[in-house]
């Protein structure tokens, strides 16, 4: 199986260690990781700020990018998403705006082979215990894009539940909005502000040392508030979780 890396380029740039986690996780696993250089980011920030058109190069060269491989693995829901529901969409409006069917077709031969990390493990290589050690109280966020446009449900709670030494504790409000919600946050930073600091207490009242997520974004945007707030929890991407053995534990 050719598989690919889309890192994204909020991990690329700020969190680069869950990139290194994926590659080791799924090593362990047995898959031969491939990271095209050419990708570039998905058009998530453009689309959402409603500059669809901008984002359609963009779409076209991810098409490009990760054409030929079986699979298309990221550690990110949002970006995820983007590929998945609304790739389809941009290419459905470009045709009904008379402007062909080129993108729909270039989209729709990589949309069905890009998958959310959990999914890949869950759905695809059918495993739920990943060999993981992680001997630590975590509670787990399910981002909004994971939950709702993918559909994730209980494939990250059922990958932590197998980590050998992990405590995971249910989440109060889990299906809440943090409040991130890419550029939602710098239009209404009042209001995110507060829903992430909603989401911080919440974590904090399960007694976790972790805060995990299948998100970067939204684990930037919590993560910022508890430093500020200075609250005794970690923020952390579930892929450096399931990385993590007794031979080589995170660090």
């Amino acid at each position: 199986m050719r598989v690919a890396l889309f890192l994204t380029c909020v991990n690329d740039t700020l969190y680069p260690d869950t990139g290194r986690a994926v590659v080791r996780l799924l090593s362990r696993l047995g898959v031969d990781v491939d990271f095209p250089m050419g990708q570039t980011c998905c058009g998530q920030p453009h689309y959402n700020t409603g500059h669809r058109r901008r984002a359609e190069p963009l779409a076209r060269r991810f098409a490009d990018v990760f054409a030929g491989y079986d699979a298309v693995v990221t550690p990110s829901g949002s970006c995820g998403a983007m590929v998945r529901e609304l790739y389809p969409r941009m290419g459905r409006r470009a045709e009904e705006e008379g402007r062909g069917s080129s993108l729909a077709l270039a989209v729709a031969e990589v949309v069905p082979r890009t998958y959310e990390l959990t999914e890949f493990l869950v759905d695809v290589l059918g495993v739920t215990d990943v060999g993981a050690f992680y001997p630590h109280r975590v509670t787990y966020h399910p981002t909004c894009h994971g939950l709702r446009a993918l559909g994730l449900g209980e494939r990250p709670r059922r990958l932590l539940r197998a980590v050998r030494g992990l405590e995971l504790v249910e989440l109060p409000g889990a299906e809440e909005c943090c409040g991130f919600g890419g550029t939602f946050a710098v239009k209404n930073p009042d209001v995110s502000a507060a829903m992430g600091r909603d989401k911080v207490d919440a974590a904090v009242s399960t007694g976790a040392a972790v805060l995990c997520a299948a998100d970067n974004s939204c684990l930037m945007h919590l993560g910022g508030l508890i430093r500020r707030s200075g609250a005794d929890v970690r923020p952390l991407h579930i892929a450096e979780i399931l990385a993590s053995t007794e031979g080589e534990p995170l660090t």
